[in-house]
């Protein structure tokens, strides 16, 4: 009978420990294949192919055992859009006649603005306040003038057209760049930016009486926020949040499919089998929260509207990990390495390198990418948020080339399953994240 006994806890002891969680890269490349695919013509902002990209990751989250959110019905938050854009041609009268060779760079919200001209010569001579500025000089980047004058409570800008224009004009897609935001936000009123031939701008006097007017046209459309919720033993211990966005640029009027494989499908990906893998095991401590954000492309939207409606209180957040652009990698980061959006604004990126997390700091500081994702909106708030990306700017980043050919799914795979066990670690201990004294951001 001992030996019997013996023999049974020799057996105990010897059995291997429960198998860890594989993140399997054909697991990766369905989701892949499917949000990334022709048949959702590139999950535009705040449209249909948008809201099947939310259903299906709803469905995932449900088939993976998570549960609605506290207060949802189901797995889809909706919140209302309004965009706006130009019905029929412009009209500028300068001092009672109009003007030929007008390019409406940026629209505002102001169907109608009228007022006597004030000239400024340079950035610096841009006044504070005024219905109508002309500015003279021929050698400023117009972004960069319309970046001066777009918090000066200006009305009308109007510069020289130029070669910068006309390329900023390009990029935009040819279009007047018209206000877009969420219905029960309206946003605060900015300047309409003109530009005109360099002699009529050249032919403009100090106090000559301008009137622009702007025949506007609304649209109002949904967009769509996947949630999903995986509870913790303990109600008080605070929950965890993954995100990424699930929207990209659509489909080009010329037919291009913007398939947006990396942006951000592969981000939208990581939450998935970080579900996945999460929902597997036993229940952790502390809950965890599942985001996938619709309208990120088109101005945040997805992310600003959960930051005013959220699933659970935001003081109960410790930390929120945004997935952006992890399916290839920046070749100057270490090998199978993601980038952490200020690093340095947080004690999170070190305490989940600390737990094996291939994760490091986000060597392009000066491109603010830490205030250009999801998570700014969440961390404006106070809650500790960062973003990990493979590469800040792929050479395919919002370009047709964003395909799932050019996705590196070994790579991807490897960076999910680097942060599996420390986002368990962080789910089932006591560790909270802190800003650094000057981390927090103030908008």
């Amino acid at each position: 009978m001992r030996i019997m006994l013996l023999s049974t806890l020799l057996l105990a002891t010897a059995a291997p420990a429960a198998t860890p969680w594989t993140v399997r890269p054909e697991w990766v490349r369905a989701h892949e294949d499917f949000l990334a695919g022709d048949a959702l013509r590139g999950r535009g902002s705040a449209t249909h192919d948008e809201a099947v990209a939310a259903a299906y990751v709803a469905s995932q989250f449900e088939g993976y055992g998570l549960k609605p959110a506290p207060g949802m019905p189901g797995y889809v938050q909706t919140a209302s859009v309004v965009s706006t854009h130009v019905a029929s041609d412009p009209r500028l009268e300068i001092a009672g006649k109009a003007v030929d060779g007008l390019r409406l760079i940026v629209g505002s919200t102001a169907a109608d603005v009228q007022g006597p001209v004030v000239i400024a010569n340079s950035i610096a001579a841009l006044p504070e306040e005024a219905a109508v500025v002309v500015f003279t000089a021929a050698d400023v980047p117009p972004f960069d003038i319309w970046r001066a004058v777009r918090s000066r409570h200006i009305g009308l800008l109007i510069a020289k057209d130029s070669s910068g224009a006309a390329e900023w004009f390009a990029t935009i897609g040819g279009k007047t760049n018209m206000p877009r935001y969420l219905a029960e936000m309206p946003p605060e009123p900015r300047p309409s930016f003109v530009t005109l031939p360099a002699a009529s701008v050249d032919a403009i006097k100090a106090g000559d009486q301008v009137h622009l007017t702007v025949p506007i046209a609304r649209d109002d459309s949904i967009t769509s926020n996947a949630i999903g919720y995986l509870p913790g033993t303990d109600p008080k211990a605070g929950v965890i949040m993954l995100s990424a966005h699930l929207d990209h640029f659509g489909q080009r009027d010329d037919g291009t499919i913007m398939h947006g494989a990396n942006d951000d499908a592969s981000g939208t990906t990581a939450v998935l089998e970080l579900a996945h893998a999460l929902a597997s095991g036993k229940p952790h401590r502390r809950s965890i929260l599942f985001v996938c954000y619709g309208s990120e492309e088109i101005g945040l939207y997805g992310s600003t509207y959960y930051g005013a409606h959220p699933a659970v209180p935001l003081t109960d957040i410790v930390a929120n990990i945004e997935f952006e652009m992890i399916g290839a990698q920046d070749p100057y980061l270490p090998k199978g390495a993601l980038m952490m959006t200020g690093f340095d604004r947080s004690d999170l990126g070190s305490a989940l390198q600390a737990q094996g997390a291939h994760v490091v700091a986000d060597p392009y500081p000066k491109q603010k990418f830490f205030e250009r994702s999801d998570n700014y909106a969440l961390a404006l708030k106070g809650v500790v948020a960062h973003t990990l990306s493979g590469w800040g700017e792929v050479p395919t980043y919002h370009q047709p080339t964003d395909t799932i050919a050019n996705l590196d799914i070994d790579y991807m795979t490897g960076a999910i399953q680097s942060l599996i066990e420390p986002v368990r670690w962080l789910s089932d201990g006591t560790f909270t994240p802190r800003w650094t004294e000057t981390g927090r951001p103030k908008k």
